[in-house]
């Protein structure tokens, strides 16, 4: 018998694996947000978007963001002695996250700017933020949108305001007045009640110079806030109140957290079931109008989700480009294939559109105080592109996922994180058919408010327009079936207004296929463009990496 040596063979050689989008500028080389800051009312804030931007593409915080979501926040009610705490505590990644987007003005650039388009110049940070992190997102969501109900309380808002928009975040659990900056939580929604806010239960009774709150609130956002607005009943009806964490003697609220929830995504980000037990709150609005006093807050919250999906869909889509210029499939690159092409300018193309349509939205809210039209199309624009960006969040970062293959179906890259996270902003503030009933109620209180949108829509001078508008008014004079109709109105509105805009602002070529795909009866499945598009124009306008 002849012995024979046995050669090693090295069977973990990596080949054809594409290297991590990272080391690149989010804002620098983002042809479209470019092009939208430089048309819009804010092209001042390109410098500072251009650091932010920086950041986002980073290596370093790409791993941040991962890390604040593979370890949750958990939830200590006592210490170890046993005196109740309530504490939530953070991976540190989440306060370095935190911090960077305090320090940036994420959350409050829209009061601090002293120059026009401060909300364009805000939301161009918000856009930018959502590409790397949305757990934290929540917190400066509400944080922003605070600021607008706190001042219906001057007295709350002469020692609150400054610590809101301070570009300070400061996690210790403190009076405000000894904070350098403060943060802000919402507790709304109740057991019986979800999005009914009138059914409401949870108690106020004055007491001395405030209330003493006593209920159960379902979820609580970011329960380690510094103060809360929330809602609860008086004699004369559902009042808004805003509860400090802590008092001003030192000591902490009774804000009793009963458990954190198990969230499908947003995980980096606690919510949590409160409650209440003699609480000390103060009156925020005119007693029994609560829900009235929360609409400008919903207004803004809903505005910030309209940028932030659009934001997410910039990032699975940059995932997704990515991956087909580096990925070596039957001979070529992916990107290389007439198929692939298709479904990433499709892509592509929603990316560009909903950008399109969140910074018509944030230019109205820009000029809506000394402008009656944009007043009008801020009402009716808002809900209708939250509605719109939500149900297309989620089917664009699955197809998204599917570009990657089984690569994109993992935890350690940042799409599953996406695809986790999508759903949420169609549930939080308003569900879908809550939201399509707001578009209706609101067409009902200003009819001017659908008129004006849809004259501005069409004196863009595009005959499939035309015809989409005409379809629109079909369906408003079958007044018996509006919300029965609800949902496809306002698609179609949707549909209208972001063609409108890529004919005004996109390339012809991304702005034919477009229309072409969404107006005159393209697939209903992403990749089902005509096969004459220009995909490889459209590709090229999009891709970052």
């Amino acid at each position: 018998m002849t012995s024979t040596s046995l050669v090693p063979t090295d069977t973990h050689g990596v080949t054809n694996q594409v290297p991590p989008l990272a080391g690149y500028n989010a804002f620098a080389r983002d042809h479209i947000l470019r092009a939208a800051v430089a048309a819009g009312p804010a092209p001042w804030v390109a410098d500072r978007a251009t650091g932010l931007g920086a950041l986002v593409g980073d290596e370093r915080l790409q791993s941040l963001a991962h890390q604040a979501n593979r370890y949750p926040p958990e939830l200590r009610t006592h210490d170890r002695v046993g005196h109740r705490i309530d504490l939530v505590e953070y991976h540190p990644a989440y306060h370095e996250l935190m911090t960077i987007a305090y320090g940036h003005g994420v959350h409050s650039l829209a009061w601090t700017a002293k120059a026009d388009g401060a909300f364009t110049a805000r939301a161009t940070l918000f856009y930018l933020w959502n590409q790397l992190e949305q757990g934290t997102a929540c917190p400066v969501t509400m944080t922003f949108a605070g600021v607008q109900v706190m001042r219906s309380s001057p007295a709350l808002a002469v020692t609150w305001e400054p610590k809101l928009v301070a570009t300070s975040y400061d996690p210790r659990p403190l009076p405000v007045g000894q904070k350098s900056g403060a943060t802000v939580g919402m507790a709304m929604t109740e057991k019986q009640g979800g999005s009914d806010l009138r059914a409401t239960e949870t108690r106020a009774e004055p007491v001395g110079d405030g209330y003493a709150l006593t209920g159960h609130k379902w979820f609580c956002s970011a329960p380690m806030s510094d103060g809360f607005f929330t809602l609860a009943r008086l004699d004369d009806g559902v009042t808004c109140f805003f509860v400090p964490r802590s008092l001003g003697d030192g000591t902490r609220n009774r804000f009793l957290i009963q458990r954190l929830k198990d969230k499908v995504g947003n995980r980096s980000n606690a919510s949590a079931e409160i409650e209440y037990r003699d609480t000390f709150a103060d009156r925020v609005g005119e007693p029994g109008r609560g829900i009235a006093t929360l609409i400008e807050m919903a207004h803004l919250t809903r505005f910030d989700i309209v940028v932030g999906t659009a934001g997410m869909m910039r990032a699975a889509v940059s995932q997704a480009l990515h991956h087909a210029r580096h990925r070596q499939a039957f001979g070529k690159r992916l990107a290389d294939h007439a198929l692939m092409q298709n479904v990433l300018a499709d892509l592509a193309l929603e990316s560009e559109a909903a950008a399109l349509l969140a910074f018509r939205l944030s230019a109205a809210f820009d000029a809506a105080p000394a402008d009656d039209h944009q007043r009008q199309v801020m009402r009716i624009l808002t809900p209708i592109a939250k509605y719109w960006h939500c149900k297309r969040l989620t089917p664009l970062t699955v197809e998204a996922m599917e570009c990657l293959g089984g690569n994109g179906y993992v935890e350690e890259g940042p799409l599953g994180r996406l695809y986790r996270e999508a759903p949420l902003n169609g549930i939080w503030e308003g569900s879908g058919n809550v939201i399509c009933l707001d578009v209706c109620r609101a067409m009902q209180k200003s009819p001017q408010a659908v008129d004006a949108l849809l004259r501005e829509i069409v004196d863009v001078g595009d005959d499939r327009i035309h015809r989409q508008v005409q379809r629109i008014r079909e369906v408003l004079s079958r007044t018996d079936q509006v919300e029965a109709n609800a949902r496809q109105l306002v698609e179609r509105i949707a549909l209208a207004v972001q063609a409108a805009l890529m004919l005004q602002h996109a390339p012809a070529a991304n702005a034919d296929a477009f229309v072409a795909a969404r107006l005159a009866g393209g697939g209903h499945a992403f990749g089902t463009l005509p096969p004459t598009s220009d995909f490889t124009a459209i590709i090229e306008r999009a891709t970052v990496g």
